[in-house]
């Protein structure tokens, strides 16, 4: 008589990712053809957390969704804002999306930043349109009761999706040049820089991971203060793996990764880690975006 083989084991995804028709909100133009969009989808702002992202139907004769990034949310008011970039058909037909109709939204997905236990001083990182996660973190860290002291470093190389201003929260360990900062998080009593090589006024003229390698530098002894968290382009995510290492700093970072279902069935987002039992392949939609830095293998 044939043994019945165990049940599979459960997915801590299964059942946490939600459907629903949202409302568009707005959807604000910034310069370097970038949007942010608000919709209205409370069940998924009401569990949306900070590194999680959404899946988009851009529009209805486009059947392949888009992932993005969650920017802010507010699960009281159940909305969610989102910041991308335009770059293809589907994120042209989002940004030509109107206020009041119905957007197809598949989330929260994905495993996000950690909670709590934070060291003392969080360095987050964002790059391009991984900028979002940075600020959903940064407002989490506001909120979560704990004393931190975070600092966030912003690099792009298209305009700003906001008008930067001069910081009024001093920062050491940073060129005095350096000042420019975005003014939301300025409001949140966050410190901010910005850093870019297209020249931007009061920016840091280099790579935003040159600026973190300035502030890592500085810190000296009180480096066991910091942990780092970051999201951005590849290779910007590989040089924030190098400067953990190099400052035996921990990290975080948030994978981007093309992705067709983002919910774990077609196993086309894959990304090698180390693990305890060695090398392996895990899907960056459900068993990421978040991952440890050193466990991480990047492409040559």
């Amino acid at each position: 008589m044939a043994v019945p083989a165990p049940p599979a084991p459960v997915r801590a995804h299964r059942g946490t990712i939600l459907l629903e028709d949202a409302i568009v909100v707005s959807v604000a133009q910034h310069a370097g053809e970038q949007c942010v969009m608000r919709v209205h989808c409370p069940p998924i702002a009401a569990r949306a957390e900070p590194g999680c992202f959404v899946h988009l139907r851009c529009a209805p004769h486009l059947p392949m969704r888009r992932p993005m990034s969650v920017m802010r949310v507010s699960a009281r008011d159940g909305w969610l804002d989102m910041l991308f970039k335009v770059h293809g058909q589907g994120t042209a037909a989002l940004a030509a999306r109107q206020e009041g109709e119905r957007l197809s939204v598949l989330g929260p997905i994905g495993r996000p930043f950690k909670r709590a236990g934070y060291r003392t001083r969080p360095l987050l990182i964002g790059g391009g349109v991984g900028i979002p996660p940075m600020i959903f973190l940064a407002e989490h860290l506001r909120a979560c009761g704990e004393k931190l002291t975070p600092l966030v470093l912003m690099g792009s190389e298209v305009p700003f999706p906001f008008r930067a201003r001069p910081s009024r929260i001093m920062v050491e360990g940073l060129p005095a040049n350096v000042i420019a900062a975005m003014p939301l998080l300025d409001d949140w009593g966050i410190a901010s820089r910005l850093s870019s090589l297209a020249g931007h006024a009061g920016c840091f003229h280099g790579y935003v991971t040159d600026l973190a390698r300035h502030y890592l530098d500085s810190a000296g002894a009180a480096r066991d203060e910091i942990e780092i968290f970051a999201c951005g382009p590849t290779p910007m995510l590989r040089a924030v793996a190098a400067l953990a290492r190099d400052y035996s700093v921990p990290a975080e970072i948030s994978l981007e990764e093309y992705m067709a279902c983002a919910v774990g069935g077609c196993a086309g987002c894959t990304v090698r880690v180390q693990t305890p039992a060695g090398p392996a392949m895990k899907r960056v939609c459900v068993d990421g975006p978040v991952f440890d830095s050193a466990q991480v293998v990047f492409p040559d």
